[in-house]
């Protein structure tokens, strides 16, 4: 058995035991508690950090003004980081319609994110804190499904986040891509293994991020730092299935390419900043299971496609070049003389079992996702849905094996 051989082994079953266990967990969650109506409406402070986003922060304020909520329940805090675009006056103008509303404007030079986050929480005076970046919206029950979740030690309330309006290829292999992650946060919700709090419309209890020190740096991701550092504190963190959020994705692979370096160098590099929680028993099931899982997804994923990249592509290729040679580049010869081998007995059997079981239960959590959501399987068609399962997760290797590399040079600061 080759080295090559020996290393696919070792990720396969690797891949096969995280695909198992988070099968298992599905299966093994039964039936979601009713929520209980909410009683009593607290006040909630939505934070709404911009950075040249004069095409959407209209639609973002207004769908937080358009929420099923009492109005005098709702403080709007818009941080403009230093746009240079007419954002600001574009939220001037909404605070002038709608004089009637608690909506401030905070402006200060292009800092980043996190710092934007952190003014909002300095003037924030709701119970609970929403972040809801400045290209998303909100749906008009979201906030009133969240906000019976909090029990006990429950830290963040996520919802479902969808691509809004996907128009092209991309946007709609991206819509299946969001609903399955989603699924699989609840998942991981149930065994308190969530690690990252997305943009679009986390809602958090706003004593407990003042008390751990508010936002950070987090290489530009500190969705996924602060998650974590809830993780640390033992608070929980619970994603939803009825409270939407949309957001625009990337509509292009240069875009793509740009998000998914940021999101995924900052996963990698900030479970590596709390590795003392890595198989710490302390920490449960995170740090037991999601803790190693973000920590290798990258390498294996990266494995994978240079795995896949040699048998699939260069190897074929470098056989029918030596044939080609052989013929003395006599082309009609070759394909006249191509034998194909049908001898079942042959069959890589043991890859083949492997490929089949991936495939089951890739399919069994992709259907469970959509029935979740109450989505249609394919309410886009057929061809982005062959797309997302056979050849997306291609190009995601690929960005995966250009983020080792700059991780390699040490090429590690990131802005949003």
């Amino acid at each position: 058995m080759s080295a090559v051989d020996v290393i696919t082994w070792i990720i396969f079953i690797i891949t096969i035991y995280f695909a198992f266990f988070w099968l298992i967990t599905f299966l093994g969650m039964g039936q979601e508690k009713k929520r209980k109506a909410l009683k009593k409406f607290p006040l909630v402070s939505v934070v709404i950090p911009a950075f040249n986003e004069e095409e959407t922060i209209t639609g973002t304020m207004k769908s937080v003004v358009e929420l099923d909520y009492p109005k005098n329940k709702i403080q709007i805090i818009v941080v403009n980081d230093g746009s240079t675009d007419s954002t600001e006056k574009k939220v001037k103008d909404f605070i002038k319609k709608h004089p009637g509303r608690k909506i401030m404007l905070i402006s200060q030079k292009n800092s980043g994110k996190w710092v934007c986050m952190n003014a909002g929480l300095s003037v924030a005076k709701g119970e609970f804190f929403a972040c809801l970046d400045a290209d998303s919206f909100v749906e008009r029950e979201t906030l009133k499904r969240m906000l019976p979740r909090f029990v006990g030690r429950t830290a963040i309330v996520l919802p479902i986040m969808k691509v809004k309006n996907p128009e092209n290829m991309l946007q709609k292999v991206q819509w299946y891509e969001y609903i399955v992650n989603m699924f699989y946060k609840k998942i991981a919700a149930y065994i308190n293994c969530v690690h990252v709090a997305p943009g679009p419309f986390s809602l958090y209890r706003t004593s407990v991020l003042r008390k751990v020190g508010g936002f950070c740096y987090g290489y530009a991701t500190e969705d996924l730092e602060i998650a974590m550092r809830l993780q640390k504190h033992n608070y929980r963190i619970v994603q939803t299935m009825d409270a939407e959020v949309y957001t625009i994705a990337p509509d292009n692979m240069r875009e793509l390419y740009k998000q998914r370096v940021r999101w995924n160098k900052g996963s990698l590099l900030n479970a590596i900043s709390y590795r003392e929680m890595l198989f710490n028993r302390a920490y449960g099931d995170f740090a037991m299971i999601q803790m190693p899982l973000v920590i290798a997804a990258g390498f294996i994923s990266a494995v994978l496609i240079v795995i896949f990249l040699y048998y699939g592509l260069l190897k074929p290729l470098y056989n029918l070049a030596k044939k080609v040679v052989l013929v003395r580049f006599d082309i009609m010869t070759l394909i006249m003389n191509i034998q194909i081998n049908s001898n079942i007995l042959d069959a890589d059997f043991y890859r083949l079992v492997i490929a089949v079981f991936t495939l089951v239960i890739t399919i069994t959590i992709f259907v469970a996702a959509h029935r979740h959501s109450k989505e249609k399987i394919v309410k886009y068609g057929f061809f982005p849905l062959l797309i997302y399962l056979f050849v997306y997760y291609i190009a995601l290797g690929l960005i995966w094996l250009a983020i080792l590399k700059d991780l390699a040079i040490k090429k590690s600061r990131m802005r949003w």
